[in-house]
């Protein structure tokens, strides 16, 4: 469902305060999208397919597992298994972004202008939820 043009502008504001605020979390956002293959999760696809091989071939050894009779076989290709899936849930490991902004005094800003404008967001979002 499209935005209606009232949310586009209220979106397009809240763009224009993040990149006023802290443009070196924008910047690093920015390149994070474009360096690395993502979806919108922020998973990473790379982990995501080795986690599911993986997974896969563990699945493979609980089945011949269970096939020859063998405990250990089954035990361990459960192991493999939620090795696997624990690879398929990893996030990228790039956290440039995080440091710089952490070490760069985020709270110049005063917390009454960023909640004074949530504030206003709130009291549209009720508004329009009156309505509707």
């Amino acid at each position: 469902m499209p935005l209606s043009e009232h949310e586009q502008k209220l979106l397009d504001q809240l763009e224009q305060q993040l990149n006023a605020e802290d443009p070196t979390f924008v910047h690093s956002m920015d390149s994070e999208s474009s360096s690395s293959p993502r979806n919108r999760s922020g998973l990473s696809v790379r982990h995501l397919v080795l986690g599911i091989v993986i997974a896969v071939l563990g699945l493979a050894g609980v089945l011949v597992g269970v096939a020859s009779k063998l405990i250990i076989v089954g035990v361990l290709g459960f192991v493999i298994m939620g090795l696997g899936v624990y690879i398929a849930t990893l996030r990228s490991t790039s956290r440039k972004g995080r440091k710089k902004s952490s070490g760069s005094g985020g709270s110049q800003h005063s917390p009454s202008s960023g909640s004074s404008f949530m504030q206003r967001l709130e009291k549209k979002w009720e508004e329009r939820d009156g309505r509707g």
